[in-house]
């Protein structure tokens, strides 16, 4: 059976009290349910006005997210859509699960609740709903267990450069100390012309949009596009090279990325090349994932690193012997994470089969 939306839903949102984003609290009694990714916006002390009603559904009226809530609640800021349903039984996880299937348009920053009233749903019987929204259940929490893993990997890998080198700031272990200065070479990107960008080359041209793809994360393999060797012989960051951007918002992010292959990179990135007679690459990534970018910002109204927010960074040179057996365990935690990677990704895959299947 197809329903409207118009025939299931009802939008309650006048009935829920909104939160302002500046009284969020890091912890509290109630939580606040936003438009945003994340599941719980925020939390608060205050009990009057909270919504009792659910569970329910909440649609991010600008972002299009959908969330299934359970729990009494808050309102986050403007632009959520609190919706129940007009049946009096009825399995508000399928509905959730109807509502993420469909197709919203993206019409960027802009209301999309007009889109959402005009969907049809596949509503078939209880039991079909309940068996469907099991599967998905089962899906949905095997990929929260893999991605969860692939997280603990990362801190991990953390937690043993730490055992082994300790804070590379403090210098617990009283190595011999450098710059960056001193033990790399710093190689800001350039920019290309855009009739020498190809979809195929020699060469992988990166751009901070590029960091961004989950196959550059976090080490950079491929590129959106490529250039010929002889068009950018001056420019080649070659494999080893730590990354991250250097201009604007970007920074903000924090992102840095390792080179698996040469590359070269527009003028928003930055190269960090180690001398390898001092440093292992996977040494200075491991170190250089330590730093909060948005602490060198030169303060100019447009965000910008340059070399000498870089050069003077100070720099533990233990034993190279030691920086390569941490290396070798670097490279024991990626082949796990491969093995993780590729059972999660098999799993979205049936997921959106599925999803495709009982919605589409």
């Amino acid at each position: 059976m197809i329903r409207k939306f118009i025939t299931l839903f009802t939008d309650v949102t006048k009935t829920g009290t909104k939160i302002p984003k500046e009284e969020y609290l890091t912890t509290g009694k109630n939580i606040i349910i936003d438009q945003g990714k994340d599941s719980i916006a925020g939390y608060t002390d205050r009990q009057k006005g909270i919504f009792k009603e659910v569970p329910v559904i909440v649609f991010g009226d600008h972002t299009r997210i959908v969330k299934y809530v359970d729990k009494p609640f808050f309102l986050g800021a403007d632009g959520v859509k609190v919706l129940k349903s007009k049946e009096k039984e009825s399995n508000y996880k399928y509905l959730y699960y109807a509502l993420k299937a469909a197709h919203i348009p993206n019409t960027g920053y802009n209301r999309h609740f007009k889109w959402l009233k005009q969907i049809n749903i596949n509503y078939p019987g209880f039991n079909e709903q309940k068996n469907i929204v099991d599967i998905l259940d089962s899906l949905t929490r095997i990929i929260k267990v893999r991605q969860k893993e692939l997280a603990l990997f990362d801190k991990l890998i953390k937690a043993r450069f730490v055992e082994m080198f300790g804070d590379p700031r403090g210098n617990n272990f009283k190595w011999k100390q450098t710059s960056i200065k001193e033990s790399c070479t710093l190689k800001s990107g350039k920019s290309l012309s855009s009739n020498i960008e190809k979809e195929r080359g020699d060469i992988p041209y990166i751009k901070v949009k590029d960091m961004n793809s989950s196959k550059n994360t976090p080490y950079i393999t491929t590129s959106s596009k490529f250039v010929k060797i002889e068009n950018v012989k001056k420019q080649i960051l070659p494999a080893g090279t730590v990354i991250f951007p250097k201009r604007g918002g970007a920074i903000g992010t924090n992102k840095k990325r390792l080179t698996k292959l040469s590359i070269c990179a527009d003028l928003n990135i930055m190269g960090v090349i180690p001398n390898i007679e001092k440093l292992n690459s996977q040494y200075l990534f491991a170190y250089f994932n330590t730093i909060d970018l948005k602490t060198l910002n030169n303060g100019s109204s447009v965000p910008q690193i340059n070399n000498k927010d870089i050069e003077p960074l100070s720099i533990s040179l233990p034993p190279l012997s030691l920086q390569n057996e941490f290396a070798n365990f670097v490279q024991q935690v990626d082949k796990s994470k491969v093995a993780v990677q590729k059972s999660l990704d098999e799993t979205q895959k049936l997921y959106d089969s599925l999803m495709q299947e009982y919605f589409g």
